[in-house]
């Protein structure tokens, strides 16, 4: 009988063979694949690298991939601290962007910063009531939160497929099933390929290391991700906690839906998420739930999907060879990660009983 038992914190010096030794292995197997697509490995490889940091335009296309990425997985970071499972972080990113899509539609002519605030206001709101559903429904009712959240995302989808097929479609859209683009008093000011979303981003780690490592509630979260009974037991208030917590990761989803309207698609749709609120979920867990890991993971997450972006159109191979690179790249990181801190042990006594 086979048990996975929890190891001892590994020492850095394994963690760095065994991580640099996954990496590797990934990059040997995902050769080979290559090759037998009819491309050379060492110029797909160099291709990656070119094709995030080749040129000014490229390296904005890897950050404009990074900043969504990185918000997302500091609200996914937030809750998963507490111990609360948010699966839901596409549905609350897409309720941020019907929010700052709303803050448009009714009130078309504000000024450029007001109306920015205006959107980042009401898609952080937005984002944060999407999580408080769930959390609410788990404090009174005990619901699990993981499928909660999960589910909520296709209500969200299917609430946006309503908005574009019908309720908000462009008449001037020639019958295609599309939302008006953005006018220019809502998009984010940009220079050279990067917009004010970086800027924005680069606030919201710094407040958020502030916030979960130098605040009380971010000491209170992390008590009551270790024990509820403990942060009852020293006098946490858990409902204004779990109350903040959801607040706080479900608002910075929904921020990012705005980000994206804004400064990227220039208009609500179903595509504008990309499956990022998923990656941002194996970015925030690689991460250990630390913020100076998360931005690591996330640089390193964008230049996998640039990069396979990139290779796919350079080198002209079928974009299912692109993503299985990316894929196999990942698998191995993840496998590195259960190595370092899981292992297989083997139950004697039951094995000689059968």
């Amino acid at each position: 009988m086979f048990h996975i038992v929890k190891k001892e914190v590994p020492k850095t010096r394994d963690k760095i063979l065994i991580r640099v030794g996954a990496v590797l292995a990934a990059l040997v197997l995902s050769s080979i694949i290559v090759v037998f697509a009819g491309a050379n490995p060492i110029e797909l490889y160099i291709g990656i690298f070119q094709g995030c940091f080749g040129s000014i335009h490229r390296f904005g296309a890897t950050m404009e991939k990074m900043v969504p990425l990185l918000v997302l997985s500091l609200g996914v970071m937030v809750a998963f601290k507490m111990q609360f499972w948010n699966i839901g972080a596409e549905g609350q990113f897409l309720m941020g962007a019907v929010g700052a899509t709303l803050v448009v539609r009714l009130l078309p002519n504000l000024p450029l910063p007001i109306m920015l605030l205006c959107m980042a206001l009401l898609a952080f709101i937005s984002g944060a009531i999407w999580l408080m559903i769930p959390a609410f429904f788990k404090a009174r009712f005990g619901t699990n939160e993981t499928l909660f959240t999960l589910m909520l995302n296709y209500i969200a989808l299917t609430f946006v497929t309503a908005l574009q097929y019908d309720f908000w479609k462009d008449p001037a859209a020639n019958g295609m099933p599309k939302i008006a683009n953005l006018p220019g008093n809502a998009l984010l000011p940009s220079i050279s390929g990067f917009n004010l979303s970086i800027l924005f981003t680069v606030i919201i780690v710094l407040v958020m290391y502030f916030f979960m490592n130098k605040s009380k509630i971010g000491f209170e979260i992390a008590v009551l991700g270790e024990s509820e009974n403990t942060a009852r037991y020293i006098g946490i208030n858990i409902t204004k906690t779990v109350i903040i917590a959801a607040i706080a990761s479900g608002g910075l989803c929904g921020l990012v839906g705005m980000f994206q309207i804004s400064g990227v698609s220039g208009a609500l749709s179903i595509e504008i998420t990309g499956g990022l609120g998923f990656t941002a979920i194996i970015v925030a867990w690689l991460s250990g739930l630390k913020v100076p890991f998360v931005v690591m993971n996330s640089f390193f997450f964008a230049i996998l999907l640039q990069g396979a972006s990139y290779i796919q159109t350079a080198f002209q191979i079928p974009g299912s060879v692109a993503e299985m690179v990316q894929a196999i790249i990942l698998f191995f990181i993840l496998s590195s990660e259960f190595i370092l801190q899981y292992r297989i042990t083997l139950d004697k006594k039951k094995s000689e009983v059968a």
